[in-house]
């Protein structure tokens, strides 16, 4: 049977061709390890491109003020505390040299006069941060990481998907995958394996993932034996169009904030300024001049209510709909057409520094934003819990088993603040490439158990053996993965209570008896029916983690939000949520303790207010 099947030999196997992962296996071959880097999509379309506002790293160019010091106590405090501190101290350190060195790879920023890399404002950052190339920073990264890596020797297999991990004992040994084109199975042996597959928006109706986003590094690590962490903080990014339906969700950079677009109501009421959290309130200008001069990089001034943290903004934007005061379409104004009257040459500084809003806007919704209002709303973007790694290696509880970038976990506590994702992935990317590569070489070959490989392909399989049913009890694929976006939209979305999130399990428990018999018609070849039908484990997965963990957790913090447990509990602020499968192959959640913060970092904190 082993003939049947091709097979790749490579040290190390990196899953997810995105930004963490192109920088892990950049790390992984530069280590001297052959390294295989498997994507679910087309090379360089991948959810990075959509980080379009800036990288995260305290260099200091546009204010002297700003140090990893500042950034790591943002990062601390945007993530309510319960970030893991030592990830967050090496995000903070690392930065600035790995934005110096893509940099050096070929990566054009954005200048200052002194022709040194712009560095622009983004919420939750107390000093302009943000290292960027207008509004397409994301796009850039992806570019320069491809063109550097494909002298690296890299092996790269295009529009594959991985249903499962393969184990020697307890040590991960690979990867079962099929070509998406053909329906051909294909194993993936290795001696370690980096996981950086992205988020689980696609668990949402509405989200600015596109439709790889299904959890699957999430999902595959979990029944390999990992553990997740903090799944119940899911960011909803404040701003995606609303308008036309065909692009509801689509990303509105927070760059379009940071340049100085502000947010009204219906009324024309810059709704922000009604409710500023008290340790904001000091920072936050009084008025829109200063803080257009904030945008602008003043540092005398105060930061504009726009860019608190995403979490906020979010619920405040849902609280002026929810009242009656939203635009017509279910959304509010994200206005920065005001700049065009501000300026004599207004309307050409928005499109210089929001090249790619001004299109898409302009091609999506036939709306000119230099002359009027865009209609934003929330959108489901970015899970900050995942796979729990070792800080400074990024490997799982699984031996073998890597993860970084949005599928890993610890940095980011309950709430991301933006940026950093695009810091984190260049940071930790690289150590999960670096140390994966040398578990690979300290630690000897695995082999491959063939049997998984044929259990795997045939539960793979099954969905064109059985038959289709019509109805209410539909067993379609895109009828059941709609029905859990639905679920999970409107009972585990922005604000949440217990009893909705009871309803919720217990539709996702249904729908997965549903899904065992779900049905696809026709054959292996160029068949998105089988391809969504697959995609449903790994969204049952994500779905139940994110509904238990966001039960247990009865509070609310950073992304969290419990109408039914509306404070923050001091307790809760100790512990995060490991989610596991138990030996009876059901779901468990538990709390887990936050290691003590050493001496020398609080005292950052408080040095820092």
């Amino acid at each position: 049977m082993a003939a049947d099947y091709p097979k790749h030999e490579h040290d190390v196997l990196v899953i997810g061709a995105g930004g963490a992962g192109l920088r892990a296996a950049i790390e992984a071959s530069g280590e001297g390890a052959s390294v295989g880097l498997v994507c679910k999509s087309m090379l360089g379309k991948a959810h990075t491109v959509m980080a379009e506002g800036g990288i995260a790293a305290a260099l200091g160019n546009v204010d002297d003020r700003d140090n990893w010091k500042v950034h790591f106590s943002d990062t601390m405090r945007g993530g309510q505390y319960i970030n893991n501190w030592r990830m967050a101290e090496l995000h903070a350190k690392e930065a600035p040299e790995r934005v110096r060195e893509l940099e050096s790879w070929g990566a054009l920023f954005d200048r200052t006069k002194g022709g040194r890399i712009l560095q622009r404002n983004f919420g939750g950052h107390r000093y302009p941060r943000l290292a960027h190339v207008g509004d397409r920073t994301g796009l850039e990264m992806i570019r320069t990481l491809q063109d550097h890596g494909i002298h690296q020797g890299i092996d790269v297999h295009m529009e594959f998907t991985v249903v499962c991990l393969l184990k020697d004992g307890d040590r991960v040994s690979g990867a079962l995958a099929y070509d998406r084109e053909r329906g051909r199975f294909r194993v993936f042996h290795a001696n370690a394996v980096v996981l950086a597959t992205g988020g689980i928006g696609r668990a949402y109706r509405i989200t600015s993932n596109s439709w790889e986003y299904t959890g699957d590094g999430h999902a595959l690590a979990y029944r390999a034996g990992a553990e997740l962490i903090d799944m119940e903080f899911i960011q909803f990014h404040p701003t995606g169009m609303v308008w036309p339906p065909s692009v509801r969700g689509i990303l509105v950079t927070e760059g379009v904030r940071g340049e100085g677009g502000v947010l009204l109501n219906k009324e024309g009421k810059r709704f922000m300024f009604d409710d500023i959290p008290d340790n904001y309130k000091s920072q936050t200008a009084d008025s829109p001049e200063e803080g257009w001069r904030y945008t602008q990089g003043d540092r005398n001034a105060r930061r504009p209510p726009e860019l608190l943290t995403r979490d906020h903004v979010a619920r405040c934007i849902l609280r002026e709909v929810r009242e009656g005061r939203g635009s017509p379409h279910g959304g509010v104004f994200l206005d920065i057409a005001w700049i065009s009257e501000k300026l004599a040459n207004g309307a050409e500084h928005i499109q210089k520094k929001l090249p790619s809003m001004y299109h898409q806007f302009m091609q999506l919704a036939k709306i000119d934003i230099t002359k009027e209002p865009m209609e934003v709303g929330p959108t489901t973007h970015y899970v900050m819990g995942g796979i729990r790694v070792n800080a400074d290696s990024q490997m799982s509880n699984v031996p073998g088993l890597f993860a970084c970038g949005e599928c890993a976990a610890g940095i980011n506590g309950a709430n991301r603040l933006g940026g950093n994702s695009l810091s984190d992935l260049l940071v930790l990317g690289k150590r999960a490439g670096e140390y994966a590569a040398k578990f690979a070489k300290e630690h000897g070959g695995t082999s491959i158990d063939m049997s998984q490989v044929e259990e795997a392909e045939q539960a793979a399989l099954k969905p064109f053996s059985e038959t289709p049913i019509e109805g209410e009890e539909s067993n379609n694929p895109y009828d059941i993965q709609f029905a859990l976006q639905e679920t999970m939209q409107s009972l585990v979305g922005i604000v949440r209570q217990g009893a909705e999130m009871e309803q919720a399990l217990e539709k996702i428990a249904q729908l997965k008896k549903r899904a065992q018999r779900v049905a696809v018609t026709g054959h292996r070849e160029f068949n998105p029916g089988w391809h969504t039908a697959l995609d449903l484990a790994n969204l049952f997965t994500v779905a139940e983690a994110v509904t238990r963990s966001a039960l247990l957790r009865e509070e609310s913090r950073g992304a969290q939000f419990r109408k039914d447990f509306t404070s923050k509990d001091p307790e809760w602020g100790k512990a995060n949520i490991a989610t596991s499968q138990g030996p009876d192959g059901q779901m468990k959640v538990e709390r887990i303790p936050i290691p003590e913060m050493p001496a020398e970092l609080n005292a950052i904190i408080e040095e820092m207010g």
